[in-house]
């Protein structure tokens, strides 16, 4: 044995554990001539369980779901169902799967925050306060941003009370609270890459008002059930009138009809666009003009115990 051999073997010998890994360079290979790769274990968030959710809710709605779950299905019409079994169609509802979970994220938010403010509601509170408190639940349940227009609430809460059908709310320093004999139409929008939900709901705390509140509940329900591809707006109004103009609610002892607000009415939206260009009325109005494949409506339905 040299005497280099020797002086290199002491000098291996003299290296800590430590030393040695650092001597062996990045790119070293294996005898067949593989890189040693470190696994790295990426652990995936779990999904969490709906009833987990906080009140006032504060976890975003992305940690319950990847993909959200699909609302209640309507049939088509008799003159449509072979659009069920079409491939073609099946097809392009398949290419429109990104949109509709846009939408469905949208709608889930609005249903946890419309859950919440159900509970929340009491008289006493201030229609400021509502109003806050709702449009801060659905920045927490889509992690909204300033300034991101990606997601985020559609329009302002809206908080109409009683003879006000529509389209109110509370500027700041607006002191008016909500009592118990009022009727408050609280209405929010949610969007995701601006495919926008629509959505609106009544409280009310007085059971005078119950007739009420059912006549246009169902109403909408109507509406829904009516919509679809190819069907004439005016039909739509007038299935929707049909319905409500069945009820009637007793207040003070009188008796009244509950009438449609005619020049109210439900419409299309668009990306980014509330109101788009065609009117879904709640009579019937003589408009011939069809709902399209591919369009999105918000069934909108007023009642009132006035002839409006």
């Amino acid at each position: 044995m040299s005497e280099n051999t020797e002086k290199i073997e002491e000098k291996v010998e003299d290296l800590s554990i430590d030393d040695k890994e650092a001597q062996i360079p990045a790119n070293a290979t294996t005898e067949d001539g593989k890189k040693k790769k470190k696994k790295k274990n990426k652990k995936k968030a779990k999904k969490l369980d709906i009833s987990e959710q906080t009140e006032p809710p504060t976890i975003p709605v992305s940690r319950f779901y990847s993909k959200f779950p699909e609302g209640k299905l309507m049939d088509y019409g008799e003159d449509n169902l072979w659009r069920t079994t079409n491939e073609e169609k099946r097809q392009l509802d398949r290419i429109m799967n990104d949109n509709l979970n846009d939408l469905r994220k949208a709608a889930e938010v609005h249903r946890q925050a419309r859950y919440y403010a159900h509970k929340f509601i009491k008289p006493g509170l201030k229609m400021v306060e509502i109003c806050e408190n709702i449009e801060n639940s659905v920045r927490s349940l889509l992690e909204a941003k300033d300034n991101d227009y990606t997601s985020g609430l559609a329009f302002p809460c809206g908080c109409s009370l009683n003879n006000c059908a529509a389209h109110y709310t509370p500027n700041a320093g607006d002191d008016t609270v909500l009592q118990y004999d009022d009727v408050c139409k609280i209405d929010f929008g949610t969007q995701i890459n601006g495919h926008i939900i629509d959505s609106a709901f009544t409280v009310h705390f007085n059971p005078t008002y119950d007739n009420l509140i059912k006549a246009v509940k169902e109403s909408t329900y109507t509406g829904i059930k009516e919509a679809g591809i190819d069907v004439r707006l005016t039909d739509v109004g007038e299935a929707i009138q049909e319905v409500m103009e069945s009820y009637e609610v007793e207040i003070n002892g009188k008796t009244y009809p509950v009438k449609p607000i005619r020049n109210l009415c439900g419409h299309n939206l668009d990306q980014y666009k509330i109101h788009s260009t065609k009117s879904v009325p709640i009579v019937k109005n003589g408009d011939n003009t069809k709902m399209e494949e591919g369009e999105h409506f918000a069934i909108e339905v007023f009642g009132s115990t006035e002839d409006i």
